[in-house]
């Protein structure tokens, strides 16, 4: 456990207690000795104003003032690499998405990272992330969306569906901001519709902030709207896929997470069943294909005849072209 670590540590062993902390305990919980327990003793009361006193007829430290915090903005190591790499992310996967918005947190967390024992501030150019088939939204209309669905507002929402090709205009009230495969969705009560839907932010043509509070809906009918069914698609889960992987690539997909009700298996030739529940089959026999003949679906019947057709279809794409 590094110094700033231990500070913090020491910070949080202290803070709300209502009855001294014996040195001992300090000393096992930071695993320090008692000379750097004094040192950090006199660093928490002295450089950062912890109202820290001993106790001697209790033997113990404690704060004088209950409800002290640490100044400014404290976070520890870990919590601070977790910062910067998530300012990683919005620069390079949504570039200018928030700039505006995070600029002063940024330089904030950037000061506290600049220090030798941080690398620096070393560590924005050693991070890297990679995308895949991402489609970039419109800066503009992402920050109405979520402005909207922080401050529970509804929104008057111009949409390019992809299916039919055609736009429509509706009343949404926001529900949650989705950020999945690399892209951004936004699922919504649609009074339109009268349904719960999910928007890609992409084919959002203009948003528009409306004064009318937004319809709340209840966090486990949202769960159970989109949770049952797999990937971005909504709806019950009415089928269970049971797919098996050869050997060479069960050795992969036994570590993936494909649904978060997905049962798995070794089987004694090393290869791995996984049984997957789902709903709309589409997201689901593409992840299949991308597998090749490495995977087989072993139920039930129409999935299989599904990816079977799919694969014919290819296959004689490639003849046309011989």
């Amino acid at each position: 456990m590094d110094r700033l670590n231990r500070v913090y540590r020491l910070h949080q062993l202290l803070v709300g207690r209502r009855v001294p902390v014996p040195r001992a305990t300090l000393e096992r919980e930071l695993e320090c000795s008692r000379a750097t327990l004094t040192r950090m003793i006199g660093e928490l009361r002295d450089q950062l104003g912890a109202p820290v006193e001993f106790d001697r007829e209790r033997g113990g430290y404690h704060y004088t003032d209950a409800a002290f915090e640490l100044p400014g903005l404290w976070f520890t190591p870990s919590e601070l690499y977790a910062l910067l790499a998530a300012r990683k992310l919005l620069d390079e996967a949504h570039p200018g998405l928030l700039d505006a918005q995070l600029a002063p947190l940024r330089g904030r967390i950037e000061k506290l990272l600049a220090g030798a024992h941080f690398g620096q501030g070393d560590l924005h150019r050693r991070v890297r992330i990679l995308r895949q088939a991402a489609r970039e939204p419109d800066a503009g209309h992402f920050r109405v969306l979520a402005e909207a669905t922080a401050r529970r507002r509804r929104v008057d929402l111009r949409y390019a569906g992809r299916e039919r090709g055609e736009e429509s205009t509706r009343e949404i009230s926001p529900q949650r901001l989705i950020h999945y495969r690399d892209n951004w969705y936004l699922d919504a009560w649609c009074h339109a519709r009268a349904g719960i839907r999910s928007f890609a932010l992409e084919r959002v043509r203009a948003a528009r902030l409306l004064d009318s509070v937004a319809l709340d809906l209840d966090e486990a009918e949202l769960d159970g709207h989109f949770r049952a069914s797999y990937g971005i698609f909504s709806g019950a889960a009415e089928h269970h896929a049971v797919l098996r992987f050869s050997p060479e690539r069960a050795r992969w997909v036994a570590d993936e997470r494909w649904h978060a009700d997905q049962r798995g298996r070794w089987l004694a030739d090393g290869a791995y069943e996984l049984e997957i529940p789902y709903g709309d089959p589409r997201e689901l026999i593409l992840d299949i294909l991308r597998h090749g003949p490495d995977v087989e679906v072993i139920a039930p019947a129409s999935l299989r005849d599904q990816v079977r057709e799919c694969l014919a279809r290819a296959l004689e794409r490639y003849r046309e072209a011989d």
